[in-house]
């Protein structure tokens, strides 16, 4: 029994040391910069932005219809029938209502356009960057763009890298 003990203890030993054999490769890349390299990018923040412009602009539509039907029911004669006005004042609500849900509609969809137009962008430099570590036998890859890495032993700077496997200049 003392044996079997003496055994797994140096299998343990033996294999924790094949572990630590190697030290692991460190590398960073700032994924930020890598994007603004990137000439899709160009064109989707163009695509992105004429988006978001057509929801301004439909938005503003919609404001200027109301101010012009708030006008119109400050203008009304003082001989104006309640009725009429009942009818003004809902027309000025339901248009208010519409707009606060083209409001809160516009944000979700131009979300959803970013996801959409963004994403293939950020999975191509992801794969990118992936496939740089794993050929280059890096252990771990730092992003040092969102700035979360306080201390960092030295570490590889993959760009040149990625950028050549992006074909990047």
């Amino acid at each position: 029994m003392k044996f079997f003990s003496y055994l797994v203890f140096a299998a343990l030993i033996t294999f924790a040391g094949l572990g630590y054999a190697q030290t692991p490769k460190f590398g960073h890349i700032n994924s930020a910069d890598l994007l603004a390299m990137m000439p899709e990018i160009k064109k989707s923040d163009s695509s992105l932005q004429i988006y978001q412009k057509s929801l301004e602009d439909q938005n503003q539509a919609m404001l200027t219809d109301y101010q012009k039907k708030i006008q119109e029911f400050q203008n009304l004669p003082a001989a104006t029938t309640d009725a009429v006005k009942e009818v003004k004042q809902q027309e000025i609500k339901d248009l208010e209502s519409r707009i606060q849900q083209f409001q809160g509609t516009a944000q979700e969809k131009l979300q959803n356009k970013k996801e959409e137009i963004y994403s293939p962008i950020l999975k191509r430099a992801e794969d990118a960057i992936k496939e740089v570590a794993k050929s280059n036998n890096y252990a771990y890859v730092f992003d040092t763009s969102a700035g979360a890495v306080i201390y960092a032993q030295d570490s590889d700077n993959l760009m040149d890298l990625v950028k050549k496997k992006l074909d990047l200049k």
